[in-house]
Formats: C-alpha cells, sequence, structure tokens
C-alpha cells in the first residue's frame, strides 16, 4: 500500500486543482491486488468487473473488443506485450480511474466510458489528465458532458489534444451539445486534421456561396475528405446542373460524396426511362432535388410505378415535382393517397387539390385538414389513415 501511494503521489499533485474524491474501489483492489500481481497476470475483464461495475458478459464483450481494436494496428504478439505493458498490474488503470473520478464522474458515468472504451485504461495517465482537464477548465464541460463527450471521443483524447478541435467545432455547430450530436453519429470528426483537411475544405465551401449553416449540415465524413477530392466533387456538383449559387448546392456535394460516377448515371437513366422523359428533363428534376440520387434504383423504381398505376400522376407532373420522391413510400405516399381516395369518394375533397400538395402537408396540419375536420363525415377514417401509416407497401407496388 505504501509503495503505491507512493506511486500515485505525483499522479495525485498533478491533479491537485480537480476536485480529488479518490475512486474509492479502485484503491481498494490495488490494495488486495498489489501483493499477488507478481503470481497472476492481470486480466482486463476481472478489473472491469471487479473495479468498474461491469457485468461478466458485458466486461467479456468490452475485453475482447478492446484486444480486437488494439490487434488491429499491432501485431498481436506486440499486443500483447509492449503495447498492453501499462496493464501489467492495476495501477495505471488505477491511476485512470482517479482521473475520471476527478473530474466529476460518478461510478455509473465510469463504468459507462470504460465499457465503450477500455483501452483508456492503457492510456498515461500523464498525457490524459491535462486533456480531462482542459475538457472542463478551458472548453467549460459540465462533469456530465464530459461523460457524454468521453462515451464517443474517448478514443479521440486518449490519440493526442483534441481541445483545439472541440473549440473549432463547438464554433461550427454552436454548441456543446450539437458538437455531441455530431459525434454520437460521426466521432471521426475529431480525427481529421484542422489545418490541413478541414479549414481548406470550408474556406473551398465558403467561396462556393455555401453559408457556416449549411456547412454544418454536411456529415462528417464528407467535410473531412482529401481537400484535393472536395474540389472534385465541387466539379461534380455542378455537372448535377445545380449552380455554385444555389441554396441547394452543399446538398448537391453531399449526394455526389456518396455515389460515384457510375451510379450517378445509373439513376439519371432510370428516371429517363420509368418517365419516358429525355435525359435533360431528368438533370433538370435532380438539379432541384439532388437527394434524388441518394435514392436506391429500386426505391426509386418503385415510387415512379406508385406515382403513375396507382395515383395517376403523368411524367411531367412527376419531374416538375421531384419533391415527392423525398417523401416515403410506406409512411406517406400510400397512407395520403387512401385518404385522399376516401374523402373524393365522399366528395369532400376539392377538385382543385393536387396530389402533391396532399403529400407535402405538413403532418399536424395534414390531421387537421383532412383527418379531424371529417371525423363524423368519414367514420373509420383516422383508424384506416393509422393503419395505413404503419402497415407496409406489397411488394407488387
Amino acid at each position: 500500500m505504501l509503495f503505491l501511494r507512493r506511486q500515485l503521489l505525483p499522479l495525485l499533485r498533478l491533479t491537485s486543482s480537480l476536485p480529488s474524491p479518490i475512486h474509492h474501489r479502485a484503491l481498494v483492489l490495488s490494495t488486495s491486488t498489489s501483493t499477488s500481481a507478481s503470481a497472476a497476470p492481470f486480466s482486463l475483464e476481472g478489473y472491469l468487473v471487479a473495479a468498474c461495475g461491469l457485468a461478466p458478459a458485458q466486461a467479456r464483450k468490452a475485453a475482447q473488443e478492446a484486444l480486437d481494436e488494439a490487434s488491429k494496428y499491432s501485431k498481436r504478439k506486440a499486443f500483447e506485450g509492449r503495447s498492453w505493458s501499462r496493464l501489467s498490474s492495476t495501477y495505471n488503470p488505477d491511476a485512470i480511474l482517479v482521473l475520471l473520478s476527478g473530474v466529476g464522474l460518478s461510478r455509473a458515468d465510469i463504468a459507462a466510458v470504460v465499457a465503450a472504451d477500455p483501452l483508456l485504461l492503457r492510456s498515461s495517465p500523464k498525457n490524459v489528465s491535462p486533456r480531462l482537464l482542459a475538457l472542463r477548465d478551458r472548453i467549460g464541460l459540465s462533469a456530465p458532458q464530459i461523460a457524454r463527450f468521453l462515451l464517443v471521443g474517448s478514443r479521440a483524447l486518449r490519440s493526442g489534444d483534441v481541445v483545439p478541435r472541440i473549440a473549432f467545432f463547438i464554433s461550427l455547430y454552436g454548441s456543446v451539445e450539437k458538437l455531441l450530436a455530431v459525434m454520437r453519429k460521426s466521432c471521426c470528426i475529431l480525427v481529421y486534421d484542422l489545418e490541413t483537411v478541414i479549414k481548406p475544405n470550408i474556406a473551398l465551401l465558403r467561396q462556393c456561396g455555401v453559408s457556416v449553416q449549411q456547412i454544418a449540415q454536411l456529415k462528417a465524413r464528407v467535410l473531412g475528405v482529401n481537400p484535393e477530392r472536395m474540389k472534385e466533387l465541387v466539379v461534380r456538383a455542378e455537372s448535377l446542373g445545380v449552380p455554385r449559387s444555389s441554396r441547394i448546392f452543399w446538398q448537391a456535394v453531399t449526394v455526389v460524396a456518396q455515389i460515384n460516377e457510375e451510379k450517378v448515371a445509373a439513376r439519371l437513366v432510370l428516371l429517363k426511362n420509368a418517365l419516358g422523359c429525355h435525359e435533360s428533363e431528368a438533370v433538370a428534376a435532380v438539379s432541384k432535388i439532388p437527394s434524388i440520387l441518394g435514392l436506391s434504383e429500386e426505391c426509386l423504381h418503385r415510387k415512379i410505378q406508385f406515382l403513375i398505376k396507382e395515383v395517376g400522376l403523368g411524367p411531367q407532373y412527376i419531374l416538375q415535382r421531384p419533391g415527392l420522391f423525398t417523401c416515403s413510400l410506406e409512411r406517406k405516399l400510400v397512407p395520403r393517397h387512401r385518404v385522399m381516395k376516401l374523402l373524393q369518394a365522399k366528395g369532400l375533397l376539392n377538385s382543385n387539390v393536387g396530389f402533391y400538395t396532399f403529400a407535402k402537408t405538413r403532418e399536424e396540419t395534414f390531421k387537421l385538414r383532412y383527418i379531424e375536420c371529417h371525423k363524423d363525415s368519414v367514420p373509420g377514417l383516422a383508424d384506416a389513415y393509422a393503419t395505413a401509416c404503419g402497415g407496409v407497401v406489397p411488394s407488387a407496388v
């Protein structure tokens, strides 16, 4: 115990500005195992159960994931030897638990963080300590925010100083919570280099007239592409007939980043053949709603077939209103068409109301305008609509 205290003393001095509650269970485990460390090898799985409070099955899964992740970056033999040396005893993981507790994380928070990233226990406390302190003191994160950050960003934290990137992205997205939401979808956002990747890409998009608010809506992997590739994406986006000055140019960039030129060409051919139009008309429709190209060919084909055969729309009507393709077939187009037919059969729908208006009306407004006000005239209309929204479209549609 005296030996452990001597080893932890420099660490405790390093973190003296923290609230300083020491992780009691970690120290108890250190006391009980320090005398037997030479007799039994360190078991990550056992430590996750005893010191971190994970269930055995959860600890087993986490330990295996840690092994698998570390093995990706080094040969297994090296991983089990040099790369895993910091876990030859409980000293290093105990120190990490002290640091996590010191910035205010509860035992439940620590268990969740360690379960999400067991390799955090292998990190150097000397490196982790100032980074954790910076999250609290420089960025201003609260203890709950630090816990949520570590659930998705601990790998970035143990890899280097992430504070400059966090500060930059908070300014881009507008708040810590919005950054955390982005990280939950793509934690890689903190991996990209600011000076050589993120900032040059943002500068290029700004030159194209894309606003900061629109840039903030780009997926992380799009924002983090190689700057040379970003230049290619800009050119490809323009080739879709979307000028740089357009307010939807950023959407076109997103689409071409997700699908290659061959798939773009294939979807344009599908639109041309299914709607019996010229290629220029298909391109014109895409230039209005670039996200059409992000739909699978099967999805596009089924929507076109439904709109033509079931709803009775003409190809030109569809081409001039490509927003119809952004509606879910199962959850919007089919249910609303059924309501439309019921109201038409009762003579309760104005003949001037087209299907596009019917399909694109916001849900709350739609229910008030077409469901609630006709519930007495058409008994069961609300139930029919709810059932249709929860149903599955037959494969023949």
